[in-house]
């Protein structure tokens, strides 16, 4: 059906209402759905993107570089009003939408067009605000935002200061999305499967949104394909107790070590010529003696980070090809003794500033373990057992890329041997992963299992778990001053979060510290609905699930308020995982492998 009215941004503003007025994930979804429905398909990928609170996909960032006080400062001169008055409405309210959506603001020649504005126009209008760079940019910025905010009426400008502070609010992500655009094909989840593929091999749900308004859902296996500079999801590891569980439910395995270091997906090219490629591609590193090879580099969390690792300037040295797509894990190492540092060592390279005295510092090793394109054709569906062999004939022997070491197997005692051998060299263990295996983004079957620690009696955890932060309860006593005493913590179930563990002790003051730090970003004022919480665990304070904690514990018990209805025995938090995301926080069913239970 063709759809001949143009998204007002009035309309919007009335969705993003309903939605926020809405506890329903279903509702939720149906909201979207009919948003979709209304929008043109020229819009529907900047509908997308504004109502996730963005300009473009994680892997594509564009912010606004706006503090607070600057919009706050472009909220006094589109109102008139002091800054004073609008920061004391603000520390009352907490809501700075709200209280632009309660001021008058000043009159403009478009009083009277208000409800007319397009999402187009608003939404190119942000664009332009945020890539203002320079000398006097921030100025321009809170200039071009007041203007903006005079022309929308008051709910729109709500939604829009939301938007550039990064607020909005709405308590979804992008798998909602996704939901919704099945449900806009089918009135049900009958297209969720393909939507969902074609998200893990492309990434960027408003594309995604796009292609499926124009073509339904079956054009997705077409359009979604692997290419050079958009990442394509991590495979991520289940998790079997034992090494005889995993032949059985694998065969024959490919057995890896498995490096405490930090994913990396790096994308390179010898001569990269793809303007749509390298669009907003300053950060990519240009070879001072190549100036076209190109590389770029993603967290699995999709964040794009190639400045951090200048070591991969020169790697197309050790590279037989033009173009690839390579999985690796990026490790520090001592440079006096060439061995393996820490996790906690290797993680201080993240960072955007003093990069140079920080590769001197932690040099960085990349082990590459798998290939996903190369030379124009994306190797997905091969078997690991062929990916592997192109990689063997595409990386030569160098300083930078090194192919990891793997064994090939059926024989449990061989694996569990393999093991053994990993940790008695102080890596985290053994990685095992299907032989015939495709290259499976995200968590799927038996395709990768971990195999961490020794086998244990029941009850007793053979591996920690990654929990993902709920929410936190305010400190009290010597705690006050760090803001929070605990945090509570849940593990995943399909899209649903439940609780495993309320965390308040054997923490430094500088991890509590951390904490409430990354926290306090995180704050929304209602529950998340995937949170699935008993009302005596409820936290005073709630966040959305993006702070993932590596957490260990003696054992696990049986819970009556635990929503998961399990419990950690002696919980105590291992370290941050900044580098993973909800899709990688502990499903409850790892729990009970873990813990044999």
């Amino acid at each position: 059906m063709r759809y001949n009215i143009k998204m007002k941004f009035k309309r919007l503003s009335e969705y993003l209402t309903r939605i926020e007025q809405t506890k329903l994930r279903n509702e939720i979804m149906g909201i979207l759905a009919e948003l979709i429905r209304e929008s043109e398909s020229r819009e529907v990928e900047q509908v997308i993107n504004l109502v996730l609170g963005q300009l473009r996909p994680k892997f594509d960032r564009l912010e606004f570089n706006l503090a607070e006080k600057m919009v706050v400062r472009a909220i006094a001169e589109a109102s008139g009003e002091r800054v004073g008055e609008i920061t004391k409405r603000y520390k009352t309210g907490g809501d700075l939408g709200e209280v632009i959506e309660k001021l008058k603001v000043k009159k403009t020649r478009l009083d009277n067009k208000r409800e007319d504005r397009g999402v187009g126009e608003v939404y190119e209008e942000l664009e332009g605000i945020a890539e203002e760079i320079g000398q006097g940019s921030q100025e321009r910025k809170v200039k071009r935002l007041a203007k903006l905010l005079n022309t929308l009426e008051p709910e729109g400008r709500k939604y829009v200061v939301r938007v550039v502070i990064g607020k909005l609010r709405l308590g979804f992500s992008d798998k909602t999305i996704l939901d919704a655009l099945s449900f806009f094909e089918f009135g049900s989840k009958e297209g969720r499967a393909e939507v969902e593929r074609a998200y893990q091999v492309f990434p960027d749900v408003g594309k995604i949104g796009k292609w499926v308004k124009e073509g339904g859902v079956g054009s997705l296996e077409r359009r979604a394909q692997v290419k050079l500079g958009t990442p394509v999801m991590a495979a991520l590891a289940q998790r079997l107790r034992t090494a005889e569980e995993m032949i059985e439910k694998m065969g024959e395995v490919v057995v890896e070590p498995k490096f405490d270091g930090t994913r990396v997906e790096i994308h390179w090219s010898r001569n990269q010529e793809d303007e749509e490629v390298t669009q907003g591609g300053q950060d990519a590193l240009f070879a001072e003696n190549k100036p076209q090879e190109w590389v770029k580099t993603f967290t699995r969390n999709l964040d794009e980070n190639t400045k951090m690792f200048p070591e991969l300037e020169k790697i197309g040295e050790q590279i037989v090809g033009e173009e690839a797509i390579l999985d690796t894990e990026a490790v520090g190492y001592d440079p006096k003794t060439g061995k393996m540092v820490p996790f906690q060592l290797t993680i201080t390279r993240k960072r955007k500033h003093g990069v140079a005295v920080a590769q001197t510092t932690v040099p960085l090793r990349f082990y590459v373990f798998d290939i996903l394109y190369k030379d124009g054709k994306s190797l997905l569906n091969r078997s690991l057992i062929e990916r592997r062999k192109i990689l063997e004939e595409t990386i030569k022997k160098g300083e930078v890329l090194e192919i990891d070491e793997a064994i090939v197997t059926s024989n449990a005692k061989e694996l569990r041997e393999y093991h053994t051998k990993q940790l008695a060299k102080g890596l985290e263990g053994a990685l095992v992963k299907k032989s015939q295996g495709k290259y499976e983004p995200g968590r799927q079957g038996w395709n990768w299992v971990k195999f961490k620690e020794e086998e244990g009696e029941k009850g007793k955890l053979s591996d920690t778990i990654d929990g993902v932060v709920m929410g936190y309860y305010a400190g009290r006593g010597k705690r006050q001053k760090f803001g929070l005493g605990a945090f509570l913590m849940g593990v995943r179930e399909g899209e649903k979060i439940l609780t495993i563990a309320k965390i308040g002790t054997g923490l430094t003051d500088q991890q509590f510290e951390e904490i409430y730090k990354k926290l306090e970003k995180l704050k929304v004022e209602k529950k998340e609905t995937r949170y699935l919480v008993h009302k005596t665990l409820e936290p005073d304070v709630w966040v959305k699930p993006e702070l993932v904690v590596e957490v260990a514990a003696d054992e696990v018990t049986n819970s009556p308020t635990h929503t998961s209805k399990y419990a950690l025995r002696f919980p105590r938090l291992v370290k941050l995982r900044e580098d993973k995301n909800l899709e990688e926080v502990t499903s409850v069913e790892e729990v009970k492998e873990i813990a044999g239970v």
